[in-house]
């Protein structure tokens, strides 16, 4: 396990039904192969040592001694691998015959564990065979001369690292209303795997995705589902080996049913064990907490691994769905929750009009969609939006014109205020030499703007629409009492990546003469325009070249608020989402420069105006992120002087 992840497969090999012997060859071939691939945890189908599908020759003792001496077979096959795999095999123990889920590794039967809800539909008359799991207790089964623990309640830890326990349910159980896995995962399983034979009946197999993406995430678990292939016999059903792995509701990777193929994927435990120490409503069970009867009993193994990552696909934009439709779906979504949170609060606060200043930039250009989107919403006329555009000493004639553009073309009301003489005579009031341009220079434009938007709003019993984006906020990239204050932050919660694709979005929406103006915002260079322009009239202050890519920064506050990654995961993470894109150094420098902004910037994410919460990360103090304004950021950055 290298920076917290698992590698797992499920795999449904060729079999012949009743024939031990020649399906574990078959098991062990499979095991052999994922051995090179630096497979973890292998899980094969239910009953996958015989068949599924062998109806009363389960009963037979020639039969399940073949069996047993096909599970000591595979056993002995695990011996000089990191791999624990689950089979699945009937059992006999106490004179009863148990559908069991055999765990092995490191050369020996590591635990049994037996199904626990025994089918009588349908085609499944397992009741015939089977008895199901003894509720209480934990015992030793012998088999022919071999001891394993045989219990519903085993956990499957690696020697070296108790942050991964593994746990067992068989097929039906996952079904069943009280599943196994809600009590394996109270009693601290990060990783569920399933030995199933689930039948391939139309529909089933969504089903199937939806038991399974629904139990990994209330369990806060991941999820190894291993199904039944196409070799069992068809007499009265087909089996089509359509596996799933999954991690807290999210589908990590499938196999297309009837192709055969193997289940692998790069389960994050690093994450999940985050996730729970966050979510309070997941409560673990400490081991002392069970009683006699219903204790857990832990089987040590030896498993886990140290190779990297080669399944899991970093995506470089974790803000943004890959997928096309559903990115023009979810955007669509997260302007109707802006827009409607903001025609709430004018609605509450029975404002006339929302005032915004509209620089000619991404995040104003949003601000102002949402907030047409809202006037729409409320049947108010869209002139009671007063946006205002106020150059200033760095504002170009291309960024002027856009913003004036979208106002006319959005038919809001449009204002021009020139700050520059204004602001001059302001330095002379403080005292400040209006050619020495430092932060005092910067930072009294953006207060300024921001005292007219807010007496305009008092003017005309408005509302001033924040338009700071949720990285900004991130790395203080505001001017305290400036643009940081506003009396409804519409984009807060909105990164900057995201901020592109929903301008965008809404460019492609509205079509016309608003998506020739959005194209030339978004082609804009990012910038606060507070120092003057080049020679050339061309923007000079390039926010990128002073804070780092966006795209980089949101990478790592998505890994540092959403999933609790150390520098040193972010940083190997980072190395594989921009691979050939940035160089490791530039990568690192930025991670520093995210730490070090982001504990020193506290202090003013501690009074931001009230905004809407759109997405799974937040930096409201009022319930998403609470952090003192004097805390240290040295723990994290020495991690990252060692890298």
């Amino acid at each position: 396990m290298k920076y917290g992840f698992v590698k797992v497969a499920a795999s449904s090999p060729e079999l012949r039904v009743a024939d031990p012997a020649f399906n574990a060859k078959k098991i062990i071939g499979s095991i052999q192969e994922q051995a090179q691939k630096g497979t973890e945890i292998l899980v094969f189908p239910e009953l996958s040592v015989c068949g599924y599908t062998c109806g009363d020759l389960l009963l037979q003792k020639t039969f399940t001694d073949g069996c047993l001496a096909a599970l000591k077979e595979i056993a002995a096959a695990t011996e000089h691998l990191k791999m624990l795999v689950f089979v699945g095999v009937p059992v006999l123990f106490g004179g009863k015959l148990y559908n069991c889920a055999a765990a092995v590794a490191n050369g020996r039967i590591a635990g049994i564990v037996p199904k626990t809800h025994i089918p009588n539909y349908g085609e499944f008359y397992e009741q015939r065979y089977f008895t199901p799991a003894p509720e209480w207790g934990a015992f030793t089964a012998d088999l022919g001369g071999t001891p394993a623990p045989f219990s519903k309640r085993l956990l499957f830890c690696d020697g070296t690292d108790g942050r991964v326990a593994v746990a067992a349910e068989i097929c039906e159980d996952l079904w069943a209303a009280n599943s196994p896995s809600d009590e394996h995962a109270a009693a601290g399983a990060k990783i569920i795997v399933n030995l199933s034979a689930s039948n391939e009946t139309v529909g089933k197999r969504e089903y199937r995705r939806s038991l399974l993406t629904a139990q990994s995430g209330k369990s806060v678990c991941a999820y190894v589902y291993a199904d039944a292939g196409v070799s069992e016999s068809t007499s009265d059903s087909v089996f089509s080996g359509n596996h799933f792995v999954f991690e807290n509701g999210v589908c990590l990777a499938e196999t297309q049913p009837f192709t055969g193929e193997v289940c692998e994927a790069e389960i994050d435990v690093g994450f999940l064990n985050h996730e729970r120490k966050r979510v309070n409503t997941f409560v673990t069970v400490p081991q002392g907490s069970f009683t006699e009867k219903n204790a857990y009993t832990v089987c040590p193994c030896n498993f886990l691994g140290d190779g990297d990552l080669t399944l899991r696909k970093v995506s470089p934009e974790p803000f943004i769905p890959e997928d096309k439709n559903e990115l023009a779906s979810r955007a669509q979504t997260i302007l109707n929750m802006q827009a409607n949170a903001l025609a709430r609060r004018i609605e509450y606060t029975k404002s006339k009009t929302a005032v915004l200043g509209v620089s000619g930039g991404l995040d104003s250009a949003l601000a102002l969609l949402v907030t047409a989107r809202a006037f729409d919403l409320l049947k108010k006329k869209r002139k009671d939006i007063l946006g205002y555009t106020m150059p200033g000493f760095g504002t170009t004639d291309a960024t002027k014109s856009n913003s004036m553009l979208l106002m006319n073309t959005l038919g809001i009301t449009a204002k021009t205020v020139d700050i520059t003489e204004t602001v001059k005579s302001h330095f002379k009031d403080i005292g400040h030499d209006a050619e020495d341009m430092n932060v005092t220079y910067e930072n009294a434009q953006a207060r300024y703007r921001t005292m007219v938007l807010m007496d305009v709003a008092n003017e005309t019993q408005g509302l001033v629409i924040g338009t700071g984006d949720l990285s900004e906020l991130a790395l203080g990239w505001c001017t305290y009492n400036g643009d940081h204050m506003s009396m409804y932050a519409v984009n807060c919660s909105v990164p900057k990546t995201l901020v592109k694709h929903l301008v965008r979005a809404e460019a492609k929406r509205l079509g016309g003469k608003v998506k020739t103006v959005l194209e030339k915002i978004l082609a804009t260079e990012i910038s606060p325009e507070l120092l003057p322009p080049d020679a050339s009239g061309e923007i000079r202050q390039k926010t990128e070249e002073l804070i780092g890519k966006y795209e980089i920064n949101d990478f790592y506050l998505y890994s540092f608020l959403r999933r609790g990654d150390s520098p040193k995961k972010m940083l190997y993470l980072a190395e594989r989402a921009f691979k050939n894109k940035y160089p490791r150094e530039q990568l690192k420098n930025t991670l520093v420069n995210f730490y070090r902004r982001f504990f020193s910037q506290q202090f003013k994410r501690n009074c931001v105006p009230d905004g809407v919460k759109v997405g799974s990360v937040g930096l409201s103090p009022r319930g998403d992120w609470r952090m003192p304004s004097d805390a240290e950021a040295s723990l994290w950055l020495k991690e990252i002087e060692n890298l």
